[in-house]
């Protein structure tokens, strides 16, 4: 799944760099100070963002930087620093003794963001008519899905104020997964949902995109949008209708205005924040040294959220399918190597990791092993079965020869035909730790003969490549997740709207054709399958062990370095209480305060 950083729209949801007189210009330029000017009383808090929305359409975003988490609530929610289940849209809820049925009651006197009401309607409206509608594509409905069968939950309104969810068995993330889905407003949406545009798709899927008026867009989260203006800044105002109001009856959220800057550079974020134009930063190692020296004097405090709620890797396209044209979505000759086990295995055993912590993250993270953190109750060590691909070229090069390949007079790898093995690796430029990871890896595989030809986009072009199947290694990174295996769902299934390791057909798109799941893959659907089935915690850990160690064993991503999250927050910012679980010092946005 993919996940906002600040605020995040529950747990719901699956990176070249100069300095220069130029960028210092373009932030100056940018810089949110103009807004303090003019509206000196107004509470507002100014945050950076890498990347601008792309998409007001929940159920279409693939983007882990949205603005969701600010308009849209759920039915319950998570607290950031316990993880326990609060109540949100919903009062309370009562599960049934055989655990398929869960009945959720809404609080009185809701409201949506233009003053309508919110009922009941709303909610079997979200669930029926987009979640749960197999004409709306969405990658959400991915974890809902439940069992062998992959159906989903019914929903059934029991009154005016109370909904009946249904399951075929037990599913242990219910709650977690499915109760925390934004609600969204129906008196708006639902007309776009049942009505066709010229192409017979619903006009849904074109509604609320991000040249739709910021202001149009309803929501019952604590802000709504005030203006959008791309590459630049969206400016979100306070909700007046918002539900949450405090022990003395007084309407939260307390903070007027955010200020939600686009600077996609890290090093212009350091810029801006170091000059007091940014009231939050996220801190990257290559930052730390300088800003912890610069606490008391810029009047800011950096939180230590030990490792970040990320997983970073290097993977190859394992597709073998053919597009609508009948073309090979990969080189028949690459996808040879790429689904070659020992070549994926020597890859992993030929990246210097200890190297690119020291170096890159200045010592400042942990090594990854698996797609589940090291701060999860679900993860498994090493010492207890986890395998891991410590740093050996040595048997990297002799896995590959091992598996038919050759090294010619120059020492360039050949594959039995005598190919050079040469491939694209992908990465998202906006981002130096990651391009500087990608840079490491080129210079680690050239040691073994293996030729990298860096290729740094844009994150939004990044996304379209990875949609379109058009990539054959990439260097990237999955945000949040929370507590809960099934969260992966999309990621992990062999179905999922981001497996794309091995992308399926997905609704909507042009055909594929010949399109192959590997046995592991099927495996792996049958322990998600099992793992969601299952109440007792223990029996779950076991299931989500087993895997673990195929993830490690098949390399489907080659887990890197997790770098240890540290966040920057002005002294000015009261109610801060910066949460490891939740990886922000802003999940409880609500009950936050600024000074003017």
């Amino acid at each position: 799944m993919k996940y906002s950083k600040i605020y995040p729209v529950g747990w719901r949801f699956l990176v070249l760099c100069f300095l220069g007189l130029v960028m210092a210009i373009t932030v100056v330029a940018c810089n949110p100070t103009k807004f303090k000017a003019k509206s000196a009383q107004v509470t507002q808090l100014v945050i950076a963002t890498p990347s601008g929305p792309s998409t007001f359409n929940l159920t279409q975003n693939q983007s882990a930087y949205s603005v969701f988490g600010y308009l849209f609530d759920g039915l319950i929610t998570e607290n950031g620093l316990t993880g326990d289940l609060e109540p949100a849209l919903a009062e309370s809820w009562e599960i049934s003794p055989d655990k398929k049925r869960v009945v959720f009651t809404l609080k009185e006197g809701l409201k949506w963001s233009d003053g309508q009401p919110l009922t009941i309607d709303d909610v079997i409206f979200s669930y029926q008519d987009l979640y749960f509608n197999e004409k709306i594509p969405t990658d959400i409905r991915d974890g809902l899905r439940i069992g062998a069968s992959r159906s989903l939950p019914t929903i059934k309104k029991l009154d005016q104020r109370r909904v009946e969810f249904t399951v075929p068995e037990p599913f242990a993330p219910f709650l977690r997964f499915v109760g925390g889905l934004s609600i969204l407003p129906a008196h708006v949406l639902r007309e776009s949902v049942h009505t066709n545009d010229g192409n017979g798709n619903p006009r849904f899927l074109s509604t609320w995109g991000t040249d739709t008026d910021a202001r149009k867009i309803i929501g019952n989260g604590p802000y709504v949008m005030e203006s959008y203006t791309p590459s630049q800044r969206v400016i979100f105002r306070r909700n007046p209708y918002y539900w949450r109001k405090d022990a003395q009856g007084n309407q939260q959220p307390y903070i007027e205005r955010i200020v939600l800057e686009i600077i996609e550079n890290t090093d212009n974020q350091m810029i801006s924040f170091r000059s007091g134009q940014l009231d939050d930063l996220d801190v990257k190692s290559e930052m730390f040294p300088l800003l912890k020296r610069e606490e008391k004097r810029g009047k800011f405090k950096i939180y230590n959220g030990g490792p970040e709620p990320t997983t970073t890797f290097v993977s190859f396209n394992l597709n073998k399918a053919r597009n609508s044209k009948n073309q090979p979505i990969v080189n028949p000759i690459k996808s040879r190597w790429f689904n070659t086990l020992a070549f994926r295995q020597a890859v992993a055993y030929a990246i210097d990791r200890e190297t690119m912590k020291t170096n890159i993250f200045r010592g400042l993270g942990e090594l990854q092993n698996s797609p589940i953190l090291l701060n999860n109750p679900y993860y498994l060590s090493p010492e207890k079965g986890l395998k891991v691909y410590d740093y050996n070229p040595q048997k990297a090069k002799k896995l590959l020869l091992e598996a038919g390949f050759k090294y010619n007079s120059r020492g360039q790898l050949l594959d039995a035909e005598g190919n050079q093995v040469r491939f694209t690796m992908l990465v998202k430029a906006e981002e130096p730790a990651r391009v500087a990871m990608a840079a490491q890896i080129k210079q680690d595989l050239a040691k073994i003969g293996i030729q990298a030809d860096l290729q740094a986009l844009a994150f939004n072009s990044v996304l379209e490549n990875l949609r379109s199947r058009n990539w054959e290694c990439y260097v990237g990174k999955f945000t949040g997740g929370g507590v809960e295996p099934h969260s992966g769902s999309n990621i992990w299934f062999s179905t999922g709207g981001s497996h794309q390791f091995n992308q399926g057909p997905q609704p909507g798109e042009p055909r594929i054709k010949d399109w192959v799941v590997s046995d592991w893959e099927k495996e792996i659907d049958r322990l998600f399958i099992e793992g969601a089935r299952e109440l007792d915690e223990t029996k779950r850990k076991v299931i989500y062990d087993k895997f673990q160690q195929i993830v490690q064993e098949q390399l489907p991503f080659i887990h890197l370095v997790n770098s240890l999250s540290f966040e920057g927050v002005r002294d000015r910012v009261q109610g801060v209480k910066f949460s490891t679980l939740a990886g922000s010092a802003f999940w409880n946005l609500y009950e936050l305060r600024v000074n003017l």
